[in-house]
């Protein structure tokens, strides 16, 4: 293991991390901000725009298991500032396409780009930071999951409404590619350490052969069926079903994610706090990931029953923290079972399975909102949400470093 870097500089990554992960949520949460306009003057079907949101992760899902295995082999963060250029790019150019076939392909290669990010996250992460400072540090990507989309929602509504929808994507893409200049800076000299790692890294075929791997998996499915429902349909939902105007839905979605990055950052704290008392780091975050299963359940099933935008507000506000505690927990328990030796193959491997949620979940809720409603859409997910919550009971082993020799 390399060595804890100073504090200060230590710090700086990590902020820079969550910088990116806010920047990877902007982007790819761009086309749901876009959707009220586009889907119009693109002539895009309910089911065509969900074929355009999972293809985002046709690409994205499978091709972690082999950024997992670069990240633990070669310096990751060259690979970061290669995959943050690759996204940015494709965000750019998707305020210039016209038809159906070009903003898939870029949606594609969009989710190329963005494999590089919780792999690599993690994997600085539980090579450069302590125990003792991995809640505030995931506390950073969870943060960015969460501000990405109310960041992306409030600016990207407000350039809907006043320069159409493909100025957002010209816009996130250029302010994307800034984030290289102090990257660049930050990183130098730091990622040499990195290829030690290849005389120690952990093959795959054998992380595979973990229960651990598997059931983390399936609850990354579950919580990420959630996440990319809200992510995804949320705006259309607002829009279409409840009849708000683009600038109520922005306010509201804002809101939403907004809660989501308070309770990211004060959960990660606690987190913090709870570790460093001597208590169990694992209970606090199981617990936590129980919890927000059922939260979020409960929030999605409530979302057709709300007549009222004050009702609206109220539940996506909770759908957030739920969100909140869910995106702060399942990377750091990633890093928990597999060590600083493995953690960038198992979070590649973890995210490729967990976010097949990302390939199916779009086209059927597509699907289903074409041929029964919102209503219907919400209640499938809340159920997915609670089978995530039974999972957390009978199919999560007890969380602690598993043996890899």
């Amino acid at each position: 293991m390399t060595a804890s870097l100073p504090r200060r500089s230590s710090t700086l990554l990590v902020a820079l991390l969550g910088i990116a992960v806010f920047f990877n949520y902007v982007d790819r949460g761009a086309i749901g901000i876009a959707a009220p306009l586009m889907i119009s003057e693109l002539r895009l079907s309910p089911e065509a725009f969900g074929i355009i949101l999972s293809a985002f992760f046709w690409v994205y899902a499978p091709i972690q298991l082999f950024v997992g295995w670069l990240v633990d082999r070669f310096s990751v963060f060259k690979l970061m500032a290669a995959g943050v250029l690759l996204w940015a790019v494709a965000t750019l150019a998707m305020g210039f396409v016209s038809t159906f076939a070009p903003l898939m392909i870029l949606r594609v290669i969009l989710g190329m780009g963005e494999t590089v990010a919780f792999p690599g996250a993690s994997k600085i992460i539980a090579t450069h930071l302590p125990a003792e400072r991995r809640g505030i540090a995931n506390s950073a990507l969870a943060l960015g999951i969460a501000l990405g989309p109310a960041a992306g929602t409030l600016a990207g509504g407000m350039i809907l409404g006043a320069y159409g929808w493909r100025a957002i994507f010209i816009v996130f893409g250029l302010v994307t590619l800034i984030w290289l200049v102090p990257w660049q800076r930050a990183s130098r000299g730091v990622g040499a350490p990195d290829h030690r790692a290849q005389q120690v890294s952990v093959p795959a075929r054998h992380l595979l052969r973990q229960w651990p791997l598997w059931a983390m998996s399936i609850a990354h499915v579950a919580s990420n069926y959630v996440f990319y429902f809200l992510l995804g349909w949320l705006p259309l939902f607002l829009t279409k079903s409840r009849g708000l105007s683009i600038a109520e839905m922005t306010w509201i979605a804002t809101l939403g994610y907004a809660a989501q990055a308070v309770a990211a950052l004060t959960l990660g704290l606690v987190s913090d706090w709870w570790t460093r008392s001597g208590r169990s780091e694992a209970a606090v975050r199981r617990f936590m990931m129980l919890a927000g299963q059922i939260v979020a359940a409960a929030a999605v099933f409530c979302l057709p029953f709300a007549d009222s935008p004050v009702k609206l507000t109220m539940l996506l506000c909770t759908a957030g923290i739920a969100t909140g505690a869910l995106s702060l927990n399942t990377y750091a328990i990633a890093q928990m079972f597999a060590g600083p030796r493995a953690v960038g193959t198992w979070v590649g491997i973890q995210n490729a399975i967990g976010n097949s949620s990302g390939i199916f979940g779009p086209i059927l809720t597509g699907i289903i909102v074409q041929r029964a409603g919102y209503a219907t859409a919400c209640t499938i997910t809340a159920a997915v949400a609670a089978f995530g919550a039974l999972w957390w009971i009978i199919g999560v082993p007890k969380i602690h470093q598993i043996e890899l020799d």
